[in-house]
């Protein structure tokens, strides 16, 4: 077993993880740090309006982490590692009391997710994550370095929540938001990678209904910080009348001269400037600094009913049967669909500069203000929303079997990209006789296993004595590193650090760490 010298008071670090910029520091088993953070539901309501905002941008545009300081370059095998203690392991939440039972076919456990975070950066990235057994069913296991920035002074990252069952934007199962997070001394001050694990407690999680427009009065809107945004809708010329006569709602009806008139240029007399909606891919192309074509702002982001969405649908095609792809946009309804209608529905109206002469009136419109509210509410722990694997270490470090689990998406180092990071992925073999030796990362202890995945992979965890039928097994490892160990330019091979005696007294402190509820 190796050993790097560890200070007064063991081997765990244990670090709150919203606050930005907070340092991390070695303490006694005894006193393991405690930050309490986003203990409001205004709190909580900032870091869930962060990732689902828009519906769910800022997940959908996070990308799998694969930071420079990760590739493997030199690599050579020798001795495996030695036990520190005796093997142990704790069972899979709702296994306590049964026996594992073994079971030839493949099914995703219901516990894997991805981890979410923002980077010292500023770029929002992805790893692997699963929920595991803990005494107040709120854990997750994950790589040391999807926790802890090891380009930036191995501060914690900021922003880091659990998606369990992510699945292009949704979230089934909630969020849960990052409390704290316990790891290896020598991880965190050493960057050893035979250390690469983190366990991170989470508060109960975040649902409800999420990106729900909302019709308010003007102040409001005015008045309201969060996102927001304005509908035109359709008018008849007697009530476009009426309403420019009464002096409260003379603001909020306007004139869309449209098609009906003929484009010309801004030194035309009497000349007016207006949008015209166009798809977005002449949006994307349109000039810059001309009299026509140019961008007329930022793409405005409607959130619609399941009826609207299906009705703008059906207008660019008619034959439409509500499957995928969705309808292409049109030069007649040319704003783009998002969403699959249902959980999250969303038309994105783009638009350019156009210069008319004065005459006809294409439309009245009258202009409403909405605002985009989140309705969140608590859904619950963890583990009893999605159970939680059982742990196990100092299990043979070669020739046993496991099933491994994760996102990839990143590309091979000969650029070929075969996963998208939508669905999770898995492989199943035998740990290497020999473990594999990484000096850069001072790796001399890590298991490895044969597997062909890329980057988004890691932090998922590897399964010992998998149950198909339960979809519980026991977590031995963390992919840690993806590996191309025949220099042919295609990762073969990821490895994860050995759990050992040292890895469950970090993990024991962390199921004794109570979390709570964010929202009551």
């Amino acid at each position: 077993m190796k050993r790097i010298l560890l200070p007064a008071g063991g081997a765990i670090l244990a670090t709150g993880l919203l606050a930005a910029g907070l340092a991390s520091t070695a303490q006694a088993d005894d006193t393991i740090a405690s930050d309490a953070l986003a203990k409001t539901a205004a709190q909580a309501a900032e870091t869930l309006d962060f990732w689902t905002k828009s519906n769910n941008a800022a997940l959908t545009q996070a990308v799998a982490f694969n930071p420079d300081a990760l590739e493997v370059k030199k690599i050579s095998s020798g001795g495996g590692y030695t036990s520190d203690t005796k093997p142990g392991s704790t069972a899979p939440i709702g296994e306590e009391k049964k026996a594992t039972v073994k079971v030839q076919n493949v099914n995703l456990p219901k516990t894997i997710g991805k981890v979410f975070f923002e980077g010292r950066d500023g770029k929002l990235y992805w790893c692997s994550g699963t929920s595991i057994q803990s005494g107040y069913r709120n854990l997750v296991a994950t790589a040391g370095h999807c926790v802890y920035d090891i380009a930036g002074n191995d501060e914690v990252v900021s922003r880091w929540v659990f998606v369990p069952g992510y699945y292009q934007g949704k979230t089934p199962f909630g969020l849960y938001v990052g409390k704290q997070a316990f790891t290896h001394y020598d991880f965190d001050v050493y960057e050893d990678f035979d250390r690469d694990y983190a366990f991170v407690t989470v508060y109960d999680g975040i649902g409800g209904t999420l990106n729900k427009p909302k019709l308010v009065d003007w102040k409001t809107y005015d008045d309201y910080k969060g996102e927001k945004f304005v509908k035109d809708v359709t008018v008849s010329e007697d009530e476009y009348k009426k309403g420019k006569l009464d002096p409260k709602t003379t603001d909020y009806y306007d004139v869309d001269p449209g098609s009906a008139d003929e484009a010309t240029g801004p030194d035309y007399p009497g000349a007016v400037v207006d949008r015209v909606e166009v798809t977005k891919s002449v949006y994307d192309a349109a000039g810059v600094g001309q009299a026509n074509g140019k961008k007329f702002g930022e793409p405005v982001v409607e959130n619609v009913t399941y009826n609207e969405w299906f009705a703008y649908a059906k207008k660019q095609k008619p034959t439409w049967n509500g499957q995928l792809p969705l309808p292409t946009p049109t030069a007649q309804y040319p704003a783009t669909l998002g969403g699959d209608g249902r959980t999250n529905a969303t038309i994105t109206h783009y638009y350019v500069q156009r210069w008319y002469k004065p005459g006809k009136v294409a439309r009245y419109v009258r202009l409403e203000p909405y605002t985009v509210v989140h309705e969140v509410k608590s859904v619950g722990r963890l583990g009893d929303n999605v159970g939680g694997q059982g742990f196990a270490w100092n299990q043979p470090s070669s020739g046993k079997y496991v099933r491994t689990f994760g996102y990839p998406y990143g590309p091979h180092l000969d650029g070929n990209k075969p996963f998208t990071g939508v669905t999770p992925k898995w492989c199943y073999g035998k740990t290497a006789k020999n473990a594999l030796l990484i000096p850069s990362k001072k790796v001399e202890e890590q298991q490895s296993l044969k597997c062909t995945v890329t980057a988004g992979y890691d932090g998922g965890p590897w399964l010992y004595k998998y149950s198909n039928a339960k979809r519980l097994g026991y977590v031995n490892g963390v992919t840690s590193l993806i590996a191309d160990t025949d220099n042919n330019k295609r990762y073969d091979t990821i490895t994860s650090a050995y759990f050992d005696g040292e890895t469950n007294v970090v993990y024991q402190a962390a199921t004794k760490s109570w979390s709570g509820k964010l929202i009551p």
